[in-house]
């Protein structure tokens, strides 16, 4: 046995006529949904998933009540399976969470153990969730683009939605990693931040939202692409022969609107990036390698810190593009 705890958690519920209201609510801890783990969540972080979930603008929670929050880092404080024990410190995304499963916009959450990678050597909860989903699903990217044969040398990457969460931090694994980087922002006044992360050329938006050819100048090696629909199409139909887009992101729509051309003509590959039910092997090395690779200073430069009562008004402003970088949530604040 043990003594019941109260956490505060952002809960997403839904009445019956439909209309959704989300609010700080203090819970027990007898209160949370099964799983083999509990953990202390130290650091969260608002992703764009999450935000869709919490202004209600995208059918991403399955049931309600929901506490939203794709991602977390913490301490586990009581464990039931072998591999897991209290004082581990843990990280996760996905799997779920927010989604099926009450997430990490909240003091605690129990989860299953296998959904948990060990927080990685060097890192803290915080600088954990500075990089969070977006930034582990920008490693996810890159590894794709290494694997399949893309070098530095081979050519410029472009990478949409740069001054976002996913772009930001693509853009900077990228130049650390000696890759010439084309950053694709619909905000001109990023130029400078972006640079800074060591992005070589800025392109605007509104080149790659209007219906382009079946096929382009060829210009990339390679992309990461956050935004689907049109800005897709047209980095699929600029890629040099043999060529790889890798596409984690859906912000300018669901739809494709390209041709057969680039994939036909050209041996250009777009290949999806699953960074919900990625496997865990994988998962470490990406995690692992972000440690490696992550410059502290411009992660702090790109990370804004927020309290668990502002998120909602913070998703709101990701929703309208009016946020740079990361967002994390500080979970221990009081209300």
């Amino acid at each position: 046995m043990f003594m019941t705890l109260q956490f505060q958690a952002l809960l997403i519920e839904k009445n019956e006529i439909g209309e959704q209201r989300v609010d700080i609510h203090q819970m027990d801890e007898d209160t949370l949904p099964d799983g083999d783990v509990t953990v202390q969540i130290e650091w969260s972080s608002l992703n764009y998933k999450d935000a869709l979930a919490i202004t209600g603008r995208g059918p991403i929670v399955r049931q309600f009540p929901m506490v939203p929050g794709i991602d977390f880092a913490g301490t586990v404080v009581r464990s039931t399976h072998p591999a897991v024990s209290p004082g581990d410190q843990v990280v996760l995304n996905g799997w779920g969470a927010g989604e099926k499963h009450w997430g990490g916009l909240a003091g605690r959450a129990r989860v299953r153990a296998d959904w948990l990678v060990p927080l990685p050597e060097g890192l803290s909860t915080r600088q954990a969730m500075a990089i969070g989903t977006a930034g582990y699903t920008a490693m996810l990217c890159v590894m794709t683009l290494e694997r399949e044969g893309i070098q530095p040398g081979t050519g410029p990457i472009a990478v949409s939605g740069a001054s976002g969460g996913v772009g930001s931090i693509a853009v900077m694994l990228l130049s650390r990693l000696g890759y010439t980087v084309e950053a694709i922002t619909g905000r001109s006044e990023e130029g400078a931040y972006l640079t800074a992360l060591g992005a070589a050329a800025i392109l605007p938006r509104d080149e790659f939202t209007q219906p382009g050819k079946p096929l382009e100048r060829a210009r990339w090696a390679g992309a990461v692409d956050v935004a689907g629909g049109r800005v897709l199409a047209n980095l699929c139909a600029g890629m040099a022969s043999g060529g790889v887009v890798t596409a984690c992101g859906l912000a300018a729509g669901m739809d494709f609107p390209a041709t057969v051309a680039p994939f036909i003509l050209r041996g250009v590959s777009l290949i999806g990036i699953d960074s919900v039910y990625c496997q865990r092997d994988r998962r470490i090395t990406a995690w692992n390698r972000l440690a490696e690779l992550l410059d502290p200073h411009l992660l702090d430069t790109m990370t804004t810190e927020i309290s668990l009562a502002a998120a909602p008004g913070a998703a709101r402003d990701l929703m309208d593009g009016r946020v740079r970088g990361r967002i994390i949530v500080d979970t221990r604040t009081q209300v």
